[in-house]
């Protein structure tokens, strides 16, 4: 296929943001999670972001977000039935979610040596649901191999769903390290209920729109 430059330049910019998003973002909760960054706000411009814990949900992120895309990929080449992207995209997962594993294993000692506490709450209170997406992730990189996309997208979508689910449980009841709680940061309750409500209107008014979307996109029905 000819691409013009154009295209080439759309897609190193496309490829470059797909990579550096996810990484600040993974960065940014590294960084919180470790308890780096003060109530006040005025933390370390530099070492906030840029240590071991950051450096981990970084790649941690790049890694995740390059496994649930070629899963899903997968899926999509699968409906096309074109074998070659197929089997092309199965094989980015697979690696992809080989490295996600084993980023994850290499963060059980960051964290140990970086993040005492938060280390120690996924041990504990947080180890049920990091086993729960283990097992996720651990059966989807089989089911991949033989060829059943549904099943494993939902696996996949599982077992990332589970870890950040186990970070949650891991941080709670604090926001930012051990000096500020959910509680103290949260907005007054008049404040709470109004986004509530909006959430719940916005959830019945877009919901069906985008599962219809999401459903004529399987079925190629926007062709």
């Amino acid at each position: 296929m000819v691409r013009t430059s154009e295209q080439r330049v759309a897609g190193a910019v496309f490829a470059a943001s797909s990579v550096v998003t996810p990484f600040f973002l993974g960065a940014v909760a590294g960084g919180i999670a470790s308890g780096r960054v003060p109530t006040s706000g005025y933390g370390d411009a530099l070492s906030s972001w840029t240590n071991p814990t950051s450096m981990l949900g970084g790649i941690l992120a790049v890694s995740v977000c390059a496994y649930l895309a070629a899963v899903f990929l997968t899926g999509q080449s699968v409906r096309r039935g074109d074998t070659e992207l197929e089997q092309g995209f199965r094989r980015r997962a697979l690696a992809a979610g080989v490295a996600s594993g084993l980023v994850a294993l290499a963060g059980v000692f960051i964290l140990h040596d970086d993040s005492p506490r938060l280390f120690h709450q996924l041990s504990r209170v947080g180890l049920p649901l990091l086993i729960i997406s283990a097992v996720c992730g651990a059966a989807a990189l089989l089911l991949l191999r033989s060829g059943r996309p549904p099943l494993v997208r939902t696996l996949a979508a599982a077992a990332i769903a589970c870890v950040v689910a186990g970070w949650g449980v891991a941080q709670y009841p604090y926001l930012l390290g051990t000096h500020l709680t959910i509680d103290q940061a949260a907005s007054p309750s008049a404040t709470q209920w109004v986004l509530i409500a909006v959430s719940c209107v916005a959830a019945v008014l877009i919901a069906p729109s985008l599962l219809l979307l999401y459903t004529l996109s399987l079925r190629r029905k926007l062709e």
